[in-house]
């Protein structure tokens, strides 16, 4: 009916600009969606071959001259074939089991990264003479590309062909449980306390503002936090679990409260004056009526802090998490590394076999952000409630 009274020529400008913005959003769309696939097409390509390691059949001699120079312990032709790693293991191995002393035996070994990147087509520093050894030995059967197992079992290493992100993934979860059993309780509890029992007046809009502005401010600066008060003043060992995980909680803290008192705030009134009304006191009121209802809501919060905290490299790198640690910690206080601090050392080696350890070592941790960020979708889809 309006259409009578507007004019023809409006009414056309205006199609045409609804045209237009619907037209620019969808290409909008696209050009994400398409920026998402070229990302993770490229991630596959370069870091799928880090899943796979080149070994070698060779015969490692067990000899008194390989304990002293354990590069005796293969024929010359597979010095530069066999890792360097494997040759200078084999002296412990002698010391931690003496029977092998005097045997010479066939086994399959880890080849030197080079060797690894010429068999994968990539660019290499293996020189013509060892080619041509590779060669042979790939026509004969004793070199062949087997799953890199290694790459899940062991640390870091200068060594390529050697390095694993076992050492970062046991850091990385000493960290995330530090930080869940730190910021969960504190960041709830005060949610409650400022939703619920805080009176409305100056002090409690001062400490709501401050919230929401440390909720907003770069990650980095949590970290120089993290360096005054754990480790100058408190003297919490540098680059330890603990440090890390204490660091990631105050940068969680903000967000949790801010998820938790959104989630209470969903409850409606009415659940609140059905406990009073059966004469329950706030407290009984908050713990046994509101919080179990906006559970769902706290732990989806919760959830996706987490999945920032897990992600974040810059304030660990302030307080040492980038160190250069070859075996997982045994406890909090020992040196620890992360995920997203290896996978940066590992970004700015020279050595080309990292560049494809980076790009896996990528692929996990996106996979752990979405597994995390799944779970949140679960918890909220499963339990949460329409009021």
């Amino acid at each position: 009916m309006l259409e009578k009274y507007i004019s023809p020529n409006l009414l056309t400008k205006r199609h045409r600009k609804e045209k237009i913005f619907k037209s620019v959003c969808r290409l909008s769309l696209c050009a994400a969606i398409l920026f998402l696939i070229l990302f993770f097409a490229d991630l596959i390509y370069k870091g799928h071959t880090a899943f796979k390691q080149a070994y070698v059949l060779t015969e490692i001699s067990y000899s008194e001259e390989a304990r002293e120079i354990p590069f005796l312990a293969v024929s010359e032709e597979m010095e530069n074939i066999v890792s360097r790693g494997v040759l200078r293991l084999i002296p412990r191995q002698m010391e931690e089991n003496p029977d092998l002393i005097g045997k010479q035996i066939k086994e399959w070994v880890l080849a030197d990264a080079e060797v690894d990147q010429y068999l994968k087509g990539k660019p290499n520093r293996l020189k013509p003479r060892d080619k041509k050894v590779v060669d042979r030995l790939k026509k004969e059967g004793k070199i062949k590309l087997k799953f890199n197992k290694g790459f899940f079992i062991y640390g870091d290493s200068k060594l390529p062909e050697m390095a694993g992100i076992f050492s970062a993934f046991m850091g990385t979860l000493y960290v995330l449980l530090i930080t869940l059993s730190i910021s969960f309780p504190l960041g709830v509890m005060a949610a409650v306390y400022l939703e619920e029992f805080a009176p409305d007046n100056y002090f409690t809009q001062l400490i709501e503002v401050n919230i929401n502005n440390l909720a907003a401010i770069p990650s980095i600066l949590f970290g120089l936090l993290g360096l005054a008060i754990f480790i100058n003043f408190m003297h919490i060992p540098r680059s330890s679990a603990l440090v890390g995980g204490m660091t990631l909680a105050l940068m969680s803290l903000p967000v949790i409260i801010i998820s938790t008192r959104a989630a209470l705030r969903s409850i409606p009134d009415s659940i609140r004056e059905a406990a009073y009304g059966l004469g329950a006191s706030r407290w009984q009121m908050v713990w046994y009526q509101v919080l179990p209802a906006a559970l769902p809501g706290i732990l989806t919060g919760t959830i996706i802090s987490l999945a920032r905290a897990i992600g974040e490299t810059a304030p660990l790198l302030i307080i040492g998490m980038i160190a250069y640690i070859p075996d997982p910690p045994k406890s909090i206080f020992q040196a620890a590394t992360v995920l997203p601090a290896q996978i940066y050392t590992w970004a700015s080696a020279s050595l080309r076999a990292y560049e494809e350890r980076t790009a896996a070592a990528i692929l996990i941790l996106l996979a752990a952000l979405l597994l995390l960020n799944g779970i949140a979708i679960y918890f909220r889809n499963k339990y949460e409630q329409k009021w």
